[in-house]
């Protein structure tokens, strides 16, 4: 299925940087995500009592912007979802995988941060498929943005898309990760599972790396939650759950990267902000929160870069969200970043039904 079908439904994970981002983007990502600076807040700006700020979906996916190059292809090899026989009985997987595993081996995975999938088997046909849902042009551009110089405001390559491909590599997910069976469906439920996948994918265009929330307590507030390949694989699961599928009783764990901060407070979006009645000040502010983060750094670059985002997230406990493609602020605290593998179950049919 083509992007412009509504999804791409394609190949493995390119879990790279776009061109001339260097894997220290992620590098950052890790160690010092934990970043904002002390600068003004939006003067006036309205303060959202709905928590957590529901993600925006959209009517139709738009095209990506040329200026976005992924240094690896968006889902290669990837063929449209085929229609199963109704009678036919497939066998659901769940896939994970290191990040960047096809790069750098399990090292990412010694850190618990995981890449998930889902894997079909047909019964009748002997076939195997996989489904993902990942970045167009790999995660650095999902959570940061270019600052191009012939334009005001930052300039994000941010879409995330699924990508459905025939065949299971056993080997890529057998060998640092996962390939459990963990349900059992019919071909009219897998067929019903293709359509809410073309819907869910053509409203649901960009990728949000972060979930950040007020302290990691349990129950703590959430403020925003994360849009990536996890979730992708949960809602799928849920929406399998609805059509009736029943799952094993295992135990999943999921990769979360988490952000702490006191109740944040929305800016405004792009034209607001950066506009020509924009804000200048906080436009500035942004744009220099976001500089660390660039591309093409030297190592003397990239060292100085790091303790400019220690500075502006652990000293000035200050960090600039761009979600829904409004700015919001977020006032950082300890322990500022953590990521997480922590488990999330598979859904319950009955408790899915008694939901409904």
């Amino acid at each position: 299925m083509a992007l412009t079908e509504g999804a791409r439904l394609g190949a493995w994970e390119a879990q790279g940087e776009a061109p001339g981002r260097a894997p220290r983007r992620w590098a950052l990502a890790l160690l010092g995500l934990t970043a904002a600076l002390s600068w003004p807040r939006a003067s006036g700006g309205l303060s959202r009592r709905h928590w957590p700020v529901p993600y925006k979906r959209f009517s139709f996916r738009p095209e990506p912007d040329p200026y976005c190059q992924a240094k690896y292809t968006f889902c290669p090899t990837g063929s449209p979802i085929p229609v199963m026989k109704s009678e036919d009985v497939i066998e659901v997987f769940r896939l994970q995988a290191p990040v960047w595993e096809f790069k750098y081996g399990d090292l990412l995975g010694h850190l618990k941060i995981m890449h998930d999938a889902i894997g079909f088997k047909s019964t009748l046909t002997g076939k195997n498929y996989t489904m993902e849902w990942y970045e167009l042009f790999q995660l650095g551009n999902c959570t940061f943005p270019h600052l191009r110089p012939e334009m005001n405001a930052p300039f994000w390559c941010n879409q995330g898309a699924a990508c459905f491909f025939e065949g299971i590599d056993d080997v890529h997910w057998k060998e640092n990760g996962t390939l459990v069976l963990v349900a059992t469906i019919s071909g009219s439920t897998f067929n019903k599972m293709a359509k809410w996948v073309k819907q869910d994918n053509e409203t649901g265009i960009y990728y949000e790396t972060w979930t950040v929330q007020a302290s990691p307590i349990k129950g703590a507030e959430t403020w925003f939650e994360s849009y990536d390949c996890s979730k992708f694989v949960l809602r799928t699961y849920e929406k399998l759950a609805e059509f009736g599928a029943e799952f094993k009783k295992i135990e999943t764990n999921y990769t979360r990267i988490f952000l702490y901060s006191g109740e944040p407070t929305y800016l405004g979006n792009e034209t607001s902000i950066f506009g020509p009645t924009g804000n200048k000040t906080l436009a500035s502010a942004i744009k220099k929160f976001y500089y660390p983060f660039k591309p093409h750094l030297s190592t003397k670059e990239f060292l100085l870069s790091l303790l400019q985002i220690f500075d502006s997230v652990i000293m000035h406990r200050c960090f600039y969200l761009f979600y829904n493609f409004e700015y919001w602020f977020l006032p950082m605290k300890f322990p500022f970043i953590k990521i997480t593998y922590e488990e999330i179950p598979l859904p319950d049919r009955q408790k899915t039904f008694t939901g409904l």
